[in-house]
């Protein structure tokens, strides 16, 4: 496999975060989150090898309106953590998660949350391989606006995971 590069995301990456449209509906809230990655709120992180373009990618909320998420201080919230199929199981998520990790720690973060599917078996497997534990659940009841402007609400039951940053 050809070398993957893992670096923060710029404006200019925004349309290939869609993934070929499959993404689409996320368009709003990915030019939200940018917003607040220029305010220093973010961060977004990508995966990319040369001939296959981007391959995975990671949102970092580092203060966020739900404190018990990101505080801004000590606690960052990662999620839309996504490795695009035919890229699972070669490393990837792992090397993209610890330059994530890296950089919290570097901002002097202690503690790092995310949210995984209840019926997100491997993810959750692979959280768990990394050093996460479970200390909670979350109702995973949320909503966005779409790329035509109709909210969608969610409801994604998921396990709360944390990971002390050493």
């Amino acid at each position: 496999m050809n070398q993957v590069f893992i670096r923060q995301a710029i404006k200019d990456d925004l349309a290939e975060l869609e993934w070929d449209g499959e993404y689409t509906h996320f368009r709003r809230l990915y030019a939200d989150t940018y917003n607040m990655v220029e305010q220093g709120k973010a961060v977004i992180w990508i995966a990319e090898v040369d001939r296959s373009g981007l391959i995975g990618q990671s949102f970092v909320s580092l203060k966020g309106s739900r404190p018990e998420l990101s505080d801004g201080v000590h606690r960052a919230y990662i999620y839309g953590f996504r490795v695009r199929p035919q890229f699972r199981n070669q490393g990837i998520g792992t090397k993209m998660m610890l330059v994530v990790e890296d950089d919290l720690k570097k901002r002097g973060f202690h503690q790092a949350t995310l949210n995984v599917g209840k019926e997100n078996h491997d993810a959750r497997r692979f959280y768990d391989r990394l050093g996460y534990t479970v200390i909670g659940s979350d109702p995973g009841d949320w909503y966005y606006i779409d790329d035509k402007g109709k909210r969608r609400d969610m409801h994604e039951p998921a396990w709360r995971m944390v990971k002390e940053l050493g």
